[in-house]
């Protein structure tokens, strides 16, 4: 066999792997063209002298007045205005000639390279689109669609992967957008380099001018501007307080999200966490903001006496209220609890008024930021639920991220460690030897002497490691009893339901199921709970149980009363009254 033979058959057989495996829609052939090289940091920025302002600088806050307190103070006071706003000539001729903001995070990594590299280096130990509903997934299958049906992610519902790819993932899975959006150059471009680029110069819209809505059979669209919006800030100068409709604001909650996301480029961007003027650490989710501030002062950090302090700024600026906080120090559990957060992001229904809940109202951009334990009363506040179940009708709600509530309380949290403590600890730049806090933010097993072995002296890497898989693997045991505990809820259910149990019934038992469901999405939806609290992972789960098993025990007293009834004999009819004589 010949060389060009073998080249022949290697490929092939390659097309036919990555088809078997459901790489796309079709075999992985050549891409068409060569997909673009992931951005590079741009070319450092031009500084003034040290602790000298530029001059254009100065015109520009004496119009911008609720940028002076940022800029004046701040670490890039030196930076010229126009090193990120572009248009600035035309804006000073002409007022109502907006300059352009750059978002691209390869503009802040003109300076910090290090921090800019380490921010979008891949992860290759997890692969693109691994569903959690594989057999060794944190939701397997057969029990994740029959708890979660009919909900889109059933969809598709997948592990989490580097940050890079927040925005394009988002685009891509089967449950957000209908199968509209597709990668230019085949699933080959997933093994590219680096990770930050512009999602257009990747992806295609198939169905153009088309409404929102599921192309393709085993898809949704169930993707609206709010859950876009932990995976990029590129539309933060355009967007109002809560994604409230105003008519200065381009986008809002209403807008049409396969237009909104034509507006985005880029994923989990620099000023999410930093504020560009002064580089103050901040937060700028809105719904975030919202609960901190809220008066009945309930959340997990108002309990937080090592918390940051918050301060809110309203930058209305452009005619409509826009707000961020800027926190007194770096406090990750607030940063990163922008995104790692149980949220809602979604329409859903008033269980109370038995209404649609819409885009229009705010219920749809809301943080609890509570534990699991307060998240069933939450909601019933809130008179909120997400979705109804198939099989028993309860109204449910669908959990997203929760991982700093998890944290809060924790043993590592009590000792004072924070989300970047382990999972972006300080790094050294191995030609100039300087300090730099890595911004890979990925499993510690990667960082285990920075992340581990600098409290836990006596401990080895390997006993680090050991560790962790061991509570790993007791959680998945727990997941998967309390899944059985559920499932067979359900099958009693159906029972009780077709033998005509009565609905008093059948609704107490509903309320039950919302409750169990509670303690068991919120550890599959959770990313590394078996470490950041195990403790309340184990007592939340198995309290989950009991709800279950109370269930149960209410549907099996009311079949075997039913059963009863309809097992007794029937009494025989009375004798006819004697003839009158």
């Amino acid at each position: 066999m010949t060389n060009s033979t073998l080249h022949r058959l290697s490929r092939l057989v390659a097309a036919l792997a990555i088809g078997a495996l459901g790489f796309g829609t079709a075999l992985a052939a050549d891409p068409p063209a060569k997909a673009p090289a992931p951005a590079k940091a741009a070319a450092p920025v031009k500084t003034a002298a040290p602790g000298k302002v530029p001059a254009g600088n100065k015109e520009c806050i004496e119009c911008h007045e609720e940028l002076k307190e940022f800029h004046d103070p701040g670490k890039h006071k030196t930076v010229a205005c126009t090193e990120c706003h572009l248009n600035t000539a035309e804006h000073l001729k002409k007022k109502s000639v907006r300059p352009v903001t750059i978002t691209d995070p390869a503009k802040c990594g003109s300076c910090h390279k290090n921090q800019f590299e380490t921010m979008y280096r891949i992860n290759y130990e997890r692969p693109a689109r691994s569903e959690k509903s594989q057999l060794t997934g944190v939701s397997p299958n057969p029990a994740w669609e029959k708890l979660m049906g009919p909900h889109g992610f059933t969809k598709e519902h997948n592990m989490p992967r580097s940050h890079a790819f927040a925005l394009y993932d988002q685009l891509v899975v089967d449950r957000a957008f209908g199968g509209r959006f597709e990668n230019k150059y085949g699933w080959g471009d997933l093994a590219r380099p680096g990770g930050n680029f512009n999602i257009w110069d990747v992806l295609v819209d198939k169905y153009p001018g088309e409404p929102h809505k599921a192309f393709r059979p085993g898809t949704a669209a169930a993707a609206n501007p709010v859950c876009m919006s932990c995976k990029t800030a590129d539309h933060i100068l355009d967007w109002a307080y809560l994604g409230d409709p105003d008519p200065k604001a381009k986008w809002s909650r209403l807008s049409k999200v396969q237009d909104f996301v034509k507006d985005t480029r880029h994923a989990l961007n620099c000023i999410f966490c930093h504020d560009p003027h002064g580089a103050q650490p901040r937060v700028i989710r809105d719904g975030l903001i919202q609960a901190l501030t809220r008066p009945e002062k309930d959340t997990l950090w108002h309990k937080d006496a090592k918390g940051a302090k918050i301060d809110v700024k309203d930058l209305g600026q452009r005619g409509f209220t826009r707000k961020i906080a800027i926190l007194d120090k770096y406090d990750t559990k607030l940063q990163c609890g922008q995104c790692h957060v149980e949220y809602n992001c979604n329409p859903g229904t008033d269980p109370v008024a038995g209404k649609p809940v819409t885009m229009a109202d705010a219920r749809t951009n809301h943080f609890p930021f509570k534990e699991v334990n307060d998240l069933a009363q939450h909601y019933r506040d809130l008179k909120f639920r997400d979705f109804k179940h198939a099989i028993t009708g309860a109204m449910l709600w669908k959990a997203q991220h929760p991982d700093v509530e998890v944290f809060y309380g924790s043993v590592h949290d009590k000792e004072g460690a924070q989300c970047h403590t382990c999972h972006m600890p300080k790094a050294k730049d191995p030609k100039t030897g300087k300090t730099f806090t890595s911004h890979w933010q990925t499993t510690p097993k990667h960082y285990v002497k920075e992340a581990c072995l600098g409290c836990h002296k006596a401990w080895t890497k390997e006993q680090a490691v050991y560790t962790v898989d061991s509570l790993k693997g007791r959680y998945f045991g727990k997941l998967r009893k309390a899944e059985y505990w559920l499932t067979r809820m359900i099958d009693k259910f159906e029972e009780a339901k077709n033998l005509g149990v009565d609905e008093a019934t059948l609704n107490t038992v509903r309320e039950k199921h919302y409750e169990a469901h509670i303690h068991w999405e919120f550890w599959t939806a959770s990313n590394g709970s078996y470490f950041h609290n195990p403790r309340l992972a184990d007592q939340s789960i198995n309290k989950g149980m009991e709800i279950s098993q109370e269930a149960i025990k209410i549907l099996e007293d009311a079949t075997a009363k039913k059963r009863t009834v309809a097992a007794a004999p029937a009494q025989a009819p009375a004798p006819a009254p004697a003839a009158a004589k």
